[in-house]
């Protein structure tokens, strides 16, 4: 199977997956995904966050995803509990289609990482 088919699998399967899990079968879209990332790395699962710190969560998700590419690189975590990311190397210009590519590529290998799918 073609690396894009079985990204595309993998992606269909994801989002089936945490759909059921956490929005009572509605799809999930990628900034979805992402946000479930950001609270999942912050681990303070049970709270309601603020509209900032939503996107504080997505950032964060998205330096975890991007960790591995070498884009980021893990720096601590504060005081009060948010771990923080410093740019080891600039991302480069992509169109549209191929952040989202990158993207899914990411996140499917994150989900795959932590054995939620195969």
């Amino acid at each position: 199977m073609a690396r894009d088919e079985k990204l595309k699998e993998r992606w269909q399967n994801l989002i089936s997956k945490l759909s059921h899990q956490f929005a009572e079968g509605e799809d999930l879209d990628l900034d979805g995904v992402i946000y479930l990332i950001g609270v999942q790395e912050l681990g303070q699962i049970h709270r309601r966050f603020k509209k900032d710190e939503k996107l504080d969560l997505m950032h964060i998700a998205i330096c975890r995803l991007l960790e591995p590419y070498g884009y980021y690189e893990f720096d601590y975590i504060d005081e009060q509990g948010w771990p923080h990311y410093k740019i080891k190397e600039q991302l480069p210009n992509l169109k549209a289609g191929e952040q989202s590519v990158l993207m899914k590529e990411a996140i499917v290998n994150y989900f795959l990482e932590a054995q939620f799918i195969e």
